[in-house]
């Protein structure tokens, strides 16, 4: 178990921020890390061609441990909508074919899909929401032979319903199925291997589990797909792009590997190095320690609802780190304002109140939260 990690956060003792699945906050040495690089622009005379290469590759290679890959299939881009946009353009769907996602899916993981679907005679089939909580067996279920695409998350958002990609990826593999993966929801607070799972494409943002900064994220291309077609075509993609003096010199040829699926302007001297600080962090903690330390914390809180009749599902269908409270009468609308008064921030995301602490949070923090569902239940009784 980790212990609490408050002190390298700027986060006052009356704040009980619940909430890392909407966004993290900035651990103190990422804004230091932030702010030393947006400083550079200050004195841009000082800013030399390899520091538009160094600070790229860096965030590669750290990326590239998270997911248990090689940093030569790490692509960086500024959010997981570019990253599954830049998977479809590269798939192909036929007519009469289907894509497969799940009911509530992210937008950003939607509607790419939609459109691939709708120009292609294709259509989506949308695992309904299983009444046990079993993603992984409703999207086994699923998984048929018209199935061309399945577009996946670790984590389902609205639910914290966990799904078992490794027998998923098993499944995909056998039946010819490409899998696409949004990780935002979980990659940096559980483990996830691309060797075990074997995804096609797999994006996840920095915002939230990776403990970074806003519009920037990690793209994962397995190397059947590094020939693709980016999403965009910019300078610094192309092969020998380090050579300032011959960028007028064109070439069809792109940089190695995943590189060629960078997105415009990714040497951001300000946002790289934030990212790579907080991953280095998560790296240095540990995923699967912070996984077990922010899980049992959450197992505390769902104890504690579920004696207000507030209730979940129950690990290992729900991921550790992820608590999405249901109760039988109807959830107020307004109840984020209301503990926001409190100081107490969470989310409300379809029907469920959606929990999310970090190794940040204290006991403390979940007593307070508590206290409140207290009193809103005892209203509404």
């Amino acid at each position: 178990m980790i212990p609490c990690q408050r002190h390298l956060f700027d986060i006052p003792d009356d704040v009980a921020y619940l909430n890392c699945a909407y966004m993290s906050p900035l651990m103190k040495r990422a804004v230091e890390a932030g702010i030393a690089g947006l400083q550079r622009k200050a004195q841009p005379w000082q800013i030399v061609p390899d520091q538009f290469f160094s600070g790229a590759e860096e965030f590669r290679s750290v990326a590239a441990r998270l997911i248990d890959s090689s940093a030569e299939c790490i692509a960086i881009v500024p959010s997981a909508s570019y990253g599954i946009a830049t998977a479809a353009r590269n798939l192909v769907v036929r007519k009469g074919q289907s894509i497969l996602v799940l009911a509530e899916q992210f937008p950003s993981h939607y509607y790419s899909w939609r459109r691939l679907a709708e120009e292609n005679g294709a259509s989506l089939a949308v695992v309904p929401w299983p009444e046990n909580n079993d993603w992984t067996a409703a999207v086994l279920n699923s998984l048929t032979s018209g199935v061309a695409i399945a577009a996946l998350p670790n984590v389902q958002w609205t639910s914290g319903g966990k799904l078992d990609l490794v027998l998923i990826g098993g499944a995909c593999r056998k039946l010819g199925v490409v899998l696409v993966l949004d990780l935002t929801q979980s990659l940096g607070a559980l483990p996830f291997s691309v060797g075990e799972v074997q995804p096609d494409f797999a994006v996840a943002a920095n915002y939230k589990w990776l403990l970074g900064p806003y519009s920037v994220g990690l793209l994962y291309v397995a190397p059947k797909w590094h020939r693709g077609k980016p999403l965009e075509e910019n300078w610094i993609q192309r092969a020998n792009a380090q050579n300032f003096a011959s960028l007028i010199l064109y070439t069809d040829d792109y940089d190695a590997g995943a590189r060629r699926f960078d997105m415009g302007e990714r040497s951001n001297f300000a946002l790289l190095p934030a990212a790579v600080s907080a991953m280095k962090q998560l790296l240095e903690w540990n995923i699967g320690e912070i996984s077990a330390t922010v899980g049992a914390l959450n197992r505390q809180l769902a104890e504690a609802a579920a004696e207000l009749e507030f209730f979940s599902p129950p690990e290992p269908l729900r991921a550790p780190h992820y608590l999405a409270l249901r109760r039988k009468e109807a959830i107020p609308k307004e109840l984020p304002e209301i503990l926001a008064k409190e100081k107490v921030f969470v989310s409300v995301r379809g029907s469920s109140i959606r929990v999310t602490p970090h190794i940040y949070n204290r006991v403390e923090d979940g007593a307070r939260l508590i206290a409140c569902l207290r009193r809103i239940a005892r209203k509404s009784s």
